[in-house]
């Protein structure tokens, strides 16, 4: 542990922060509302930028289920909402081929984040189109998630949030009547986070930082256009490992997440 002596679970009286109980007092948690006024912003951001500088957008908006375990503790299962958007900020020369180059991000807010994570990414990067049905997108990607913190034996222990550098491939394939159907894949293998502790985390005891072993992500997507709108439903699962040793005690660190959504989106 990076303190040596226990210390009691506390809030200043003159806190405005949020505050929720757990068997052993209170556990601080950072203000309520930051992760609400980033999906707003990031909202904002794809309205304003889409019709003034980009060729042509999507959003979705998802909402679903996701479970998620720590180490030996009981999987926990809570609703989720997932917002994702994607610029294409320069289509291919009509003369001369190429990729398109693309940018985007994603949130993800649960609806119980005392045990599930927030996340929050941003990419860039190049698509390029196969055939008309098929093409193959590669992103460079940042992903910051918040990891909610573990309470053992009516003791608070507060995990690092990550910072993830990731480089995902993307493929998508339309078919059926029109290409109004899709499917679409994604995957990356997971490599050595960047560690920062939470914020008001002084009078809790904080895990130290974990050797990182290996890691990935999968997602899945299947869905139907119509006109400007779309449907889709998506399945996602991760899975973070981490050298069992004192810095990631009884493997608190390592984590399997399951995520189910069903959405809908727009194309800008």
């Amino acid at each position: 542990m990076r303190d040596s002596e226990k210390q009691p679970l506390a809030v200043r009286s003159d806190s405005r922060e949020c505050t929720l109980p757990t068997r052993e007092g209170t556990y601080l948690m950072k203000r309520c509302q930051p992760h609400l006024v980033r999906t707003g912003i990031f909202l904002l951001f794809l309205l304003a930028t889409v019709p003034a500088y980009c060729q042509r957008g999507t959003i979705d908006i998802n909402a679903g289920e996701t479970s998620d375990k720590f180490g030996a503790l009981a999987p926990v299962t809570g609703g989720d909402l997932d917002i994702n958007g994607e610029l294409t900020v320069k289509k291919p020369s009509a003369k001369n081929g190429g990729p398109s180059i693309v940018a985007g991000g994603e949130v993800r807010v649960p609806t119980d984040d005392t045990n599930h994570a927030k996340e929050f990414a941003v990419f860039g990067g190049l698509s390029f189109q196969v055939r008309s049905s098929f093409s193959i997108a590669v992103h460079a990607q940042v992903r910051k998630i918040d990891l909610p913190a573990a309470t053992v034996e009516n003791q608070v222990l507060v995990r690092d949030n990550l910072e993830l550098f990731q480089l995902p491939i993307v493929l998508k394939y339309k078919f059926g009547a029109a290409q109004h159907a899709f499917i679409e894949a994604q995957g990356e293998p997971e490599f050595t986070p960047r560690y920062r502790a939470p914020a008001s985390t002084s009078t809790l005891l904080v895990l130290p930082h974990p050797n990182f072993d290996h890691g990935y992500t999968v997602r899945g997507s299947v869905g139907y256009t119509f006109g400007k709108w779309y449907a889709q439903g998506t399945y996602q699962t991760r899975y973070f490992k981490f050298a069992e040793n004192p810095n990631n005690p009884t493997n608190l660190y390592n984590w399997k997440s399951n995520m189910i959504t069903g959405g809908v989106g727009l194309v800008f």
